[in-house]
């Protein structure tokens, strides 16, 4: 083998034993990608071996990753930076520990510091409403995307579970839904809405076996073309009924998963049931809800805040008039 192989030799070695120890085929795939990247940038650097890969430039490849510009003139995010530097630390942590390399240069890479960003939208529940009804009834596919949305809307699914689901995950006698080795490789079972239920038995009866090529074939949602749904083009598909709603909210299926959860919590649910819920493995995560959840909070503020107590000397002596 060639010594310009040899970087990608030692990537192929180390995605072979993360399937080995039954790391997510998501989690692979990503690593693929990332690993892909530096490779690359590394070649164009006229580096080819592992060993040519020292600290320096590793730290050079960092400062490169937090001056790159897209297409459109914008810096990568600060998530896309940390997520591409964690795959590399993995990657020459296995190295290390399979003696491939005496000296492991990415061990001091400190990674950029991310936040627990607050989602920046959620929808109320008729503007969830409004976007559902855009979906055309009369076609297969239309059913479909109702039946995909309640049920993003009914426990806040992540994107890459529903894809991933069969017709006998769903239990219309118990009102559940079992998740497969979702993330983290963890099975979850969920509840699902009654009206969520409805739409899916409509779907599986009316529009699923329109869309149906395999007689064997046990996958819940199809393609037109009959074949399982891929992650960008069910973004891009709900994003799509998000815009065309005209309820001036960006987003496409977490959007959904981020209103489940945002009003559950306004409701009065306890935050822990939501957590098991999304599938967090940690309740922090679930926190930022009581971030957005602003409802309770402006309750109070309305109850006990003096401002907005009922008192004449609080009154302006000229309110403001409309006509003005």
């Amino acid at each position: 083998m060639s010594e310009e192989a040899d970087i990608q030799r030692r990537i192929d070695e180390y995605l072979t034993w993360m399937e080995v120890v039954s790391l997510s085929d998501r989690t692979i795939q990503v690593r693929r990608k990332y690993l892909k990247y530096f490779r690359e940038w590394c070649e164009n650097r006229g580096l080819y071996t592992i060993d040519e890969i020292s600290r320096p430039v590793v730290e050079r490849f960092q400062k490169s990753l937090f001056h790159y510009k897209k297409k459109d003139g914008t810096p990568l995010a600060v998530c896309s930076q940390y997520s591409r530097l964690s795959a590399l630390k993995a990657f020459f942590k296995y190295l290390a520990q399979q003696r491939i390399i005496m000296y492991n240069p990415s061990s001091e890479l400190q990674l950029p510091k991310l936040g627990k960003p607050i989602p920046k939208q959620t929808m109320s529940h008729d503007e969830v409403q409004q976007v559902m009804i855009l979906c055309d009834l009369s076609d297969p596919l239309g059913i479909r995307d109702r039946a995909m949305m309640e049920l993003f809307y009914s426990n806040g699914i992540r994107r890459a579970e529903l894809i991933e689901l069969n017709i006998y995950d769903i239990d219309f006698v118990r009102g559940t839904l079992m998740i497969r080795e979702g993330k983290g490789k963890k099975d979850r079972m969920v509840p699902v809405g009654e009206s969520t239920l409805i739409w899916l038995q409509k779907y599986l009866n009316d529009a699923r076996p329109k869309l149906q090529v395999r007689a064997d074939d046990i996958t819940l949602f199809y393609t037109q073309q009959g074949e399982r749904l891929s992650e960008t083009y069910l973004s891009a598909h709900i994003s799509k009924y998000i815009s065309k709603a005209n309820i001036h909210k960006h987003g496409s299926c977490h959007l959904f998963r981020h209103t489940a959860a945002t009003l559950m919590l306004e409701n009065g649910a306890d935050i822990r049931y939501i957590q098991e819920m999304l599938g967090h493995s940690s309740i922090k995560t679930t926190e930022i809800y009581t971030r957005v959840s602003i409802k309770q909070l402006k309750n109070v503020h309305n109850l006990t805040h003096p401002t907005n107590q009922k008192s004449e000397d609080s009154k302006p002596e000229n309110p403001p008039n409309d006509s003005s």
